[in-house]
């Protein structure tokens, strides 16, 4: 077995044993433990240390144990996606567009809002008044921007 296949593997365990309900309840029970034990350690330096180095430490695996798990299962979403598009009559067009930079992202953005209105249309028909006031709110503001015109240069700029 690889290196990393086995840090896949344990990145997996951990972060589904560290979003458990118990995990949360264990922690709370450990930190409770902790504060109880301050007055026998006369809440000294080295108390004190005992936390924050076990808290530091976890918190600092954890965060690279996460996001390689995030980002595998966003990988994993993002091939399910193009499959889907692949598969379908949606533009192909959109097959890696995961890999482009901001800006060419919120182009494509800009241009899928434009067919955001009908979809607030349809919504509307079927919401309650109070629903159909925010819808309607909703629908004008993403017809005026999909209806302004597009700027080029720096933000704020009218070009």
């Amino acid at each position: 077995m690889n290196l990393a296949k086995i840090f896949t593997d344990v990145a997996s365990v951990v972060a589904r044993w560290a979003g458990r309900p118990l995990t949360f309840i264990a922690c709370i029970l450990l930190v409770a433990i902790w504060a109880a034990t301050g007055p026998a350690f006369h809440y000294s330096d080295t108390w004190q240390l005992v936390i924050n180095t076990s808290t530091t430490i976890v918190t600092f695996l954890m965060v690279f144990l996460i996001q390689n798990t995030q980002n595998r299962d966003g990988a994993a979403i993002q091939a399910k996606l193009d499959e889907l598009i692949r598969a379908s009559k949606a533009k192909n067009e959109f097959i890696g567009i995961e890999h482009l930079t901001d800006d060419e992202l919120t182009k494509i953005l800009e241009q899928c809002e434009k067919h955001r209105p009908h979809v607030l249309r349809r919504a509307e028909a079927d919401a309650s008044s109070r629903e159909k006031v925010e819808i309607g709110k909703a629908r004008s503001a993403a017809t005026r921007r999909a209806n302004a015109p597009q700027h080029k240069g720096a933000a704020g700029k009218r070009g």
